[in-house]
């Protein structure tokens, strides 16, 4: 797979070793460049994504998934890259759903897109289903514009339109205060199917506490509304 624009795969990875390597090399397989936040992991996790051919970037301490992703849109930014498709390094993305991707971006002419797991959720896990569909709901209504998996980290996205300063957000709320900054800026948003892969892996987010991270960004940002 090619694509005409300066264009790199970016992995926040926290813990990864046993599975970060499968994942640079299925992105390698597509022609693609990958670049790997080693987010302060205790184990292999950057010497694995490094022997498979990722450029490696570390953070001495884990800073979170905002912080690391940024750090990657800064490195692809300085090194001339145009966009970045952004994926976990679990394994829960599938490197063959890429293509997918790229051609939303260029039959749409969006600037983001994001991954559509929800078509056939059916092996995502119930509680999971039904946080990612709720979330999805309201962040849909407060951006005035549909999208079906707000939560889904596999996205692609022009640099331009990402702010340079990461967003209040560290962990996993950071996504989705990003798309609502987006929003805000009237960024155009489009969706493309991807599959859903659950394994034995434990998934680091957390039902309970992430949603209520998720509820404070929210709260955080409606009193800097008020106030503004």
């Amino acid at each position: 797979m090619s694509s005409p624009e300066q264009l790199c795969v970016v992995i926040p990875a926290f813990r990864e070793a046993e599975r970060i390597g499968a994942v640079v090399r299925g992105v390698r397989a597509q022609g693609l460049p990958v670049i790997v936040v080693d987010d302060g992991s205790p184990d292999a996790t950057g010497a694995a994504a490094a022997a498979a051919g990722a450029t490696v970037l570390r953070h001495a301490v884990n800073r979170g998934k905002g912080v690391a992703l940024q750090t990657a849109y800064d490195f692809a930014r300085a090194h001339g890259y145009a966009a970045v498709i952004t994926m976990d390094g679990d394994g829960q993305h599938d490197p063959a759903d890429l293509p997918g991707l790229l051609a939303a971006a260029r039959t749409t002419g969006a600037p983001v897109v994001i991954g559509n797991r929800m078509g056939d959720a059916t092996a995502m896990p119930r509680v999971r289903r039904g946080t990612n569909r709720l979330m999805s709901w309201l962040l849909s209504r407060l951006m005035r514009q549909r999208v079906p998996d707000t939560q889904c980290g596999f996205r692609y996205y022009q640099l331009a339109v990402l702010p340079t300063q990461p967003p209040g957000s560290a962990r996993y709320a950071a996504e989705s205060e990003l798309l609502l900054d987006l929003a805000a800026r009237g960024a155009r948003f489009a969706s493309a199917p991807v599959r859903v892969i659950y394994g034995g892996e434990q998934s680091k987010i957390n039902p309970v506490v992430d949603t209520l991270r998720f509820l404070g960004m929210m709260l955080r940002r409606a009193v800097r509304q008020r106030r503004g």
